[in-house]
C-alpha cells in the first residue's frame, strides 16, 4: 500500500506563487509517473501536469508557462511550483502516482487565489 500526502496549499493573492509538495510513503517498489490534478467548485477534475520517472513533463494548456512540475525520486516526492496564480486556479489539488502499475491518490490540498 502506498500513501500520498499533499502539502503547501493555502490562500494567495492573484499574481502570487505557491509550491505544492506530495510525498509518497509505504511499501514502495517503483513509482513511475506522478502528477497533479485539480477540481474547482462545481467543475470536473482536470489534469494539471504529469512527470515521468525520467523527468518528461506534460502540462494542461492552463498550466503551461506558469506551473512547473518536478520530482525527487530519492524522496518519492513530486512538486508543483505555481506562479502567476489566477482566481480561476482556485481548486483542490490532488497528487497521484503510478506505483508498479497501480494508481494512488492523495486527499488533496486546497488552493485559494483571491482577486
Amino acid at each position: 500500500q502506498v500513501q500520498l500526502v499533499e502539502s503547501g496549499g493555502g490562500l494567495v493573492q492573484a499574481g502570487g506563487s505557491l509550491r505544492l509538495s506530495c510525498a509518497a510513503s509505504g511499501r514502495i517498489f517503483r513509482i513511475n509517473a506522478m502528477g497533479w490534478t485539480r477540481q474547482a467548485p462545481g467543475k470536473q477534475r482536470e489534469l494539471v501536469a504529469v512527470i515521468t520517472r525520467s523527468g518528461i513533463t506534460t502540462y494542461a494548456d492552463s498550466a503551461k508557462d506558469r506551473f512547473t512540475i518536478s520530482r525527487d525520486n530519492a524522496k518519492n516526492t513530486v512538486y508543483l511550483q505555481m506562479n502567476s496564480l489566477k482566481p480561476e486556479d482556485t481548486a483542490i489539488y490532488y497528487c497521484n502516482a503510478d506505483h508498479d502499475g497501480m494508481y494512488y491518490w492523495g486527499r488533496g490540498t486546497l488552493v485559494t487565489v483571491s482577486p
